[in-house]
């Protein structure tokens, strides 16, 4: 990416060359610099980055943060007058975003272990609640005469879980949850999302 510009007097001059791959899930974010031979001076290389934290955290995907992501500086140059701390941050900013929207990113959304604990008769009312919320069971068992079932559930899908159990058991189940991990929200969701929040005028 190349951000130049000149407006008279000095102008700006920034132009880097990045790379972007996705790190494993809870990896965070990594900055790697490869550029050799002073193509970009060391003191520009730590607004770079700055640069593609501001991106990150601005979120080009539907303006949410963006999570577990490898970006490697390769190459790039600069002008001995017009190159700026501030162009290579814009540089780095820009340079991230076209390569980010490029790749097909995902929105990510918290899943929840579930777990619930209720009377043998109502575990069937219980599986359903899990499977009307695209949450999937993982395990069913016995504890103590009771019947416990584990699943794994959106947290977007649990507001108002629990008056939900309390009707449907008559306040004899009772359930736990802790977030797990984050997976990809399903294409029609997020299409949906996307549509909201562009009304709401969060995103362009």
């Amino acid at each position: 990416y190349k951000h130049s510009k000149q407006s008279g007097g000095r102008g700006q001059y920034a132009h880097v060359i990045m790379g972007v791959s996705p790190g494993k899930p809870g990896d965070g974010f990594e900055f790697i610099n490869k550029v050799v031979g002073g193509r970009i001076p060391a003191e520009y290389i730590p607004s770079v980055e700055k640069g593609v934290i501001q991106a990150l955290e601005a979120g080009p995907f539907a303006g949410y943060p963006v999570v577990d992501m490898t970006v490697t500086l390769t190459d790039g140059s600069y002008h001995d007058v017009d190159s700026s701390d501030f162009a290579f941050q814009i540089a780095g900013r820009q340079g991230f975003k076209e390569l980010f929207m490029k790749g097909n990113p995902q929105l990510l959304e918290p899943v929840m272990s579930l777990e619930i604990t209720t009377p043998d008769e109502f575990m069937g009312a219980c599986n359903s609640t899990i499977a009307q919320r695209r949450g999937r069971i993982e395990s069913m068992d016995e504890r103590g005469g009771m019947k416990i079932v584990k699943g794994m559930v959106p947290l977007s899908e649990m507001f108002g879980y629990s008056n939900t159990i309390r009707s449907l058991t008559q306040g004899r189940a009772s359930f736990s949850m802790h977030f797990e991990h984050y997976e990809a929200v399903p294409f029609s969701i997020a299409e949906e999302v996307i549509k909201k929040r562009r009304e709401e005028g969060k995103i362009r």
